[in-house]
């Protein structure tokens, strides 16, 4: 008996977990960070960082300079740095007149300067891009 309700325990305590576990795993989808998504005013980051596959990974991330992951920001031109830390992945940029990226072949760090204007953009990649994808909005 007690290694029934131990076996219990062990996989609800596994049934809680995995939302978070998936959730990791899926990239980033925006949200909160500086750029707000809460109604106030679309903030204008310095910069902005992406991320793609450090250590092979199944990651991708789009941050200001202080790392916290886009919502909504301000129109207007941005130096992008991405860091391609894998070479089978790439990181891809879409949106309004907007469509640079790095090589799935090789892992690069590479800088684009986006002119972002209103609307939604997506970050992805094109190898896993239904796994490892991400948006943002630009107001």
């Amino acid at each position: 008996m007690h290694t029934t309700i131990s076996r219990r325990a062990g996989v609800t305590a596994l049934l809680a977990l995995a939302p978070f576990v998936l959730a990791g795993c899926g990239g980033s989808g925006g949200g909160s960070g500086s750029g707000g998504g809460g109604g106030g005013a679309a903030e204008h980051p310095s910069a902005l960082d992406g991320t793609v596959g450090q250590g092979d990974a199944f990651t991708i991330s789009l941050n200001d300079p202080q790392g916290h992951a886009l919502g909504t920001i301000a129109a207007g031109t941005y130096q992008l740095t991405v860091h391609d830390d894998s070479s089978i992945h790439n990181f891809h940029i879409t949106g309004s007149g907007v469509d640079d990226k790095t090589s799935v072949s090789s892992a690069e760090t590479k800088t684009f300067t986006v002119n972002l204007s209103p609307g939604t953009y997506t970050f992805l990649c094109d190898i896993h891009p239904t796994s490892m994808k991400g948006t943002f909005q630009v107001k």
